[in-house]
């Protein structure tokens, strides 16, 4: 059905570390229940795998609309994790392919610290700091977006899920070898879950899907940080490490004297509880003294909604630029 009173929705896809996910929305409020993947979506010499994203999310939209009894699409937010600096194939290939595959000719392409940041504090001023498996902060005054980390689990992405769970896998090692700053505990946790520590890096290192493994211990990290003081102090420097980012992005005092400025936490990562927590509160009150923390509205999944149903009314006003917010139509 295509004609007048055929329905319409919008799509919004958020793609990260452990995998895809894609809902369907009517207006702003999802349609249907997120349609997921756990495979992440490669990445090869020319960056984000433009072709495995589309292999993978077109059957999941084409059986969101079939859900939904939606016809069309009157626009599609793709969140990306690495866009930033691995997403020129992205640019290149996906309008065409999604205008092929589902008629789409409304396009938002954004980093996923873009969508996070839409989907805990909308479009005001502020800061908003993405972890799960990965880290990114994002600051914006509304005229120009501000980003820090994001750099992948070899080269940044300090204080996330990944940098936590190798932080315990390194102490738990120490321990092993009888090194200083070992943990006997997190050794014991990581025996549990990876066996004899002699297998680990033919476990880890061939994997593509190495930081998802890696941020997997991150919660066993947490689970032992009361009675732990090394797993508590990997805890300790991960907070600041996420509050660094959030600062170097955050508008600054004087920029504060126009409006509130928001700083909000979003991603799995800060759900492992008041070990991780209470020291990240402290570090903001510390570094941030004059930003209010709140909580995230949504999740970056909410986020890719609310950009996709804005482009499609025409009310999308956010800062546009290459690397961080492409819009195609």
């Amino acid at each position: 059905m295509t004609g007048p009173g055929a329905r319409s929705g919008v799509l919004g896809v958020d793609s990260g570390g452990s995998g895809l996910r894609a809902v369907l929305a009517d207006g702003g409020s999802p349609g249907t229940a997120p349609l997921s993947s756990e495979e992440p979506v490669r990445t090869g010499p020319r960056g984000i795998d433009a072709g495995h994203l589309v292999e993978q999310l077109v059957p999941m939209a084409r059986q969101l609309m079939a859900d939904a009894g939606v016809a069309s699409l009157r626009a599609v937010t793709i969140g990306a994790a690495g866009f930033t600096t691995l997403g020129a194939a992205l640019r290149a290939e996906l309008p065409s392919a999604l205008a092929r595959e589902l008629g789409v000719h409304r396009l938002a392409l954004v980093a996923d610290g873009v969508s996070a940041y839409v989907g805990a504090l909308g479009q005001r001023s502020g800061a908003v700091v993405a972890a799960g498996t990965g880290l990114i902060a994002i600051g914006t005054d509304l005229t120009s977006w501000h980003r820090a980390d994001g750099w992948g689990h070899l080269l940044g992405d300090s204080g996330s899920g990944a940098w936590i769970g190798r932080a315990g896998l390194d102490a738990a090692l120490r321990s092993h070898d009888g090194r200083a700053d070992g943990s006997a505990r997190l050794l014991a946790r990581a025996e549990e879950r990876f066996g004899t520590p002699s297998t680990w890096p033919g476990q880890l290192y061939p994997r593509s899907d190495r930081p998802a493994v890696l941020a997997s211990f991150a919660p066993e990290v947490a689970a032992c940080a009361d009675a732990d003081p090394v797993a508590a102090g990997i805890l300790a420097e991960a907070a600041r490490h996420i509050v660094d980012s959030a600062a170097a992005v955050c508008p600054t005092e004087e920029e504060a004297s126009s409006g509130e400025i928001r700083v909000a936490f979003t991603g799995g990562l800060f759900k492992m509880g008041d070990a991780l927590l209470m020291p990240l509160r402290a570090a903001l009150t510390d570094r941030l003294p004059y930003a209010r923390h709140v909580p995230a509205a949504g999740d970056p999944l909410a986020g890719a909604v609310r950009i996709a149903v804005d482009l499609a009314d025409g009310r999308l006003t956010l800062p546009r630029e290459e690397d961080m917010l492409c819009v195609y139509s």
